[in-house]
């Protein structure tokens, strides 16, 4: 038996865990700079008193920088929730760095669901002094068994097609076809898996669903909390647990469809913000541990993630949270894989200077992590840019601007593009060597024309301007560079019908591009029906009809629904293009009738992609992007049958059955794509 941990509680694991043998719950918490811990559990409904205070004694319930206690379930007289009091140096003087508050109550980090009473307020975790009954509060639950079953990883190569979702945004709407109970939920997921399916991708990646603040103006999400507890606003089921338990079956039932669940993640700033910022748990727990610092008296906090405040990546306290949380998310929850927001940061030093972070070897090394998918974004808002080689996770996935900036002014029409574009449709060797020493894969580049940073895809083609006023709130501007082009005329009142034709056919050239390109392709959600946010490039903070899906424009542009799903099937048959390695000598590319040349106003090109390798088809493309038709000379002996042509309509730019072209040419339309096949 384990006696001294039994009386004096363990420093192992971090956070609350039940030890059945003892019928006991363990608490730990680490604080390098505490000079008193307090204890607080609370019954349901009983918010502001606790039924237990527990001062833990620094000589018998700490080691080293970890503060701990061991309770008996029969000793928690009801208590449903906890919450910590911390004391320490206070703020000013040459201690200035902390933010130590002993009125102040504290949420768990390691906290695994979190619940929000009645009185929840962000107003009195912004000033000093008591938030009894309105700070949130972690959930003390022993873990129940849940019934995977025999549910397993899910894991894509060739066929992997990410689709980019916003839990609530994807099913809130009343149009989603959803049950209304559970419109905007973990299990409204559930509910339109069978459209998922119909689509065509087969991975899904999750706006953040790590718990934020609910009364914050952040509908992405992009404002973490707790990095354990699933958001708790979008689960249907309200009853202790529920949370979990929704997520844990939404996870099972769209593995069993063959979807993978990729979860984006926010391990570069928390919701606490700067010194005007409340103050909920990381602050009031150990500041100067867990956030980037100055010497700067009116405001310490740096801020290279553009919200306020940056974690202290390279502290071993932040890194251990880090790990504890990609391990809980995999082990526990079972996801597939982790996009990391502005996952430079992890590269700066607690000066702030770029260097070599441990955490990138961490990861390395994890053995739970060893198959899971790490995609990477590889910038902060500090003006750090790692796309490609220089990134640190050398195997990692990278989300490519490159490819979306590129891509779309090509198809823009925009002069001295063309080679560029090309670069993108091979893989991006530029950013990715191909060569014996580096080695890189194509399949690391994660290519997307949009995303929610920005403009959706009918916008990107129906808006010159952002329009970012929405709902009785300016927003900021996005992030990114739109290189939008309205196709000559600004937004979505009475289009004239040649503008809007030609919207759809721009439309069709971007998804095109996407799908026959070597890399990992991602949409965003409601793309494939040219879903709008009325030119709204940045409405991270819209929670209402702006960003949930309009799924009525499913039946309104179902011709173009039908392009996408065709397109994606066809991609997923398609080995020669998505391979591990780049095309090279599989590949040819050419101009409209010859040697290409890569002048600066070319704006067409051609390519013939051989698919003996791998016993399919050989494909040939020819790529248009000038404003006048033109003329192509097929520089490959036929015969060759076309599959696709992006200037028809009326359901026919996708061919059910390949028509055979005789003729040794074929006039492409102006601002159009052609694909055959022999």
């Amino acid at each position: 038996m384990k006696l001294w941990y039994s009386q004096e509680g363990a420093p192992h694991p971090l956070g609350i865990s039940f030890i059945p043998e003892e019928d006991a719950y363990n608490f730990a918490i680490y604080s390098k700079h505490a000079s008193s811990v307090t204890l607080l559990l609370y019954k349901e409904n009983e918010y502001k008193v606790p039924v237990v205070t527990v001062r833990l004694d620094p000589f018998r319930n700490k080691s080293q920088r970890i503060w701990h206690y061991r309770i008996k379930r029969s000793e928690l007289k009801g208590a449903a929730f906890y919450g910590y009091r911390i004391e320490g140096p206070l703020g000013n003087g040459p201690d200035y760095l902390h933010q130590f508050d002993p009125q102040k109550i504290l949420l768990d980090p390691y906290a695994r669901e979190v619940i929000f009473p009645p009185e929840f307020s962000r107003d009195a975790a912004e000033q000093s002094g008591s938030n009894d009954g309105k700070a949130p509060l972690g959930m003390i639950s022993s873990e129940e068994d849940f019934d995977w079953q025999g549910d397993k990883p899910v894991r894509h190569e060739h066929d992997l097609v990410i689709y980019e979702m916003h839990v609530k945004g994807f099913t809130r709407n009343p149009n989603s076809d959803v049950s209304s109970e559970k419109r905007g939920t973990y299990a409204g997921v559930i509910e339109k898996i069978p459209y998922l399916k119909e689509l065509g991708v087969t991975a899904v990646e999750l706006m953040p669903v790590h718990q934020f603040d609910p009364t914050e103006k952040n509908y992405w999400g992009y404002m973490s909390l707790n990095f354990f507890a699933p958001h708790h606003s979008y689960t249907s089921d309200n009853s202790p647990g529920g949370a979990i338990r929704e997520f844990k079956t939404m996870v099972r039932e769209l593995h069993k469809a063959g979807l993978e669940v990729i979860l984006d993640v926010v391990f570069n700033h928390t919701s606490e913000g700067d010194m005007a910022g409340p103050t909920y748990s990381f602050k009031g727990i150990d500041n100067s541990t867990y956030y980037l610092m100055e010497d700067h008296l009116g405001n310490p906090y740096v801020n290279y993630s553009g919200t306020g405040n940056t974690l202290r990546t390279d502290h071993p306290a932040v890194q251990q949270l880090i790990m504890d949380s990609l391990r809980y998310w995999v082990k526990e929850m079972h996801v597939d894989g982790f996009r990391f927001d502005l996952a430079s940061v992890f590269s700066r030093k607690s000066d702030g200077s770029i260097g070599s972070s441990p955490i990138f070897d961490q990861i390395a090394a994890e053995p739970y992590l060893a198959d899971v998918r790490l995609i990477a974004e590889p910038w902060d808002a500090g003006g750090l840019y790692q796309l490609g080689r220089a990134f640190p996770g050398v195997s990692w996935y990278q989300w490519n601007g490159g490819f979306r900036d590129d891509i779309r002014r090509f198809v823009r029409s925009d002069p001295d593009f063309a080679g560029k574009a090309i670069q993108r449709v091979y893989g991006s060797d530029d950013l990715f060597p191909d060569d014996p020493y580096n080695a890189y894969h194509p399949y690391q580049s994660i290519n997307y024309l949009t995303s929610h940073d920005g403009f959706t895809l009918y916008d990107q083609v129906s808006y010159n301007n952002k329009h970012n006023f929405s709902n009785g709130q300016n927003n900021q501007d996005g992030h990114e560079h739109n290189y939008s082009w309205n196709c000559g005329w600004e937004g979505d009142g009475i289009v004239p019908p040649p503008i809007m034709k030609l919207r759809k056919r721009q439309a069709r050239n971007f998804m095109t591009l996407l799908m026959l390109s070597n890399g990992t392709p991602m949409i965003l959600s409601g793309d494939e029906f040219l879903n709008t946010q009325k030119g709204n490039n940045n409405p991270y903070n819209q929670d209402n009809e702006t960003t949930w899906i309009d799924w009525s424009r499913k039946e309104l542009m179902n011709e173009h629904f039908e392009f996408v799903k065709q397109l994606i099937s066809f991609r997923k048959q398609r080995k020669s293009v998505s391979r591990s390695r780049f095309w090279r000598e599989d590949v040819k590319w050419y101009g409209c009738n010859g040697q290409i040349g890569f002048d600066k106003e070319l704006r067409c090109f051609a390519w013939h992609l051989s698919g003996r390798s791998f016993n399919e088809p050989d494909l040939y493309v020819m790529v248009n992007s000038h404003w006048e038709k033109q003329k192509f000379s097929f520089m490959e002996p036929g015969p060759w049958k076309r599959i696709i042509d992006t200037a028809a309509e009326n359901g026919k730019a996708f061919l059910k059955e390949p028509q055979s072209n005789p003729k040794p040419y074929y006039v492409l339309e102006s601002r159009s794509i052609a694909v055959f096949e022999k």
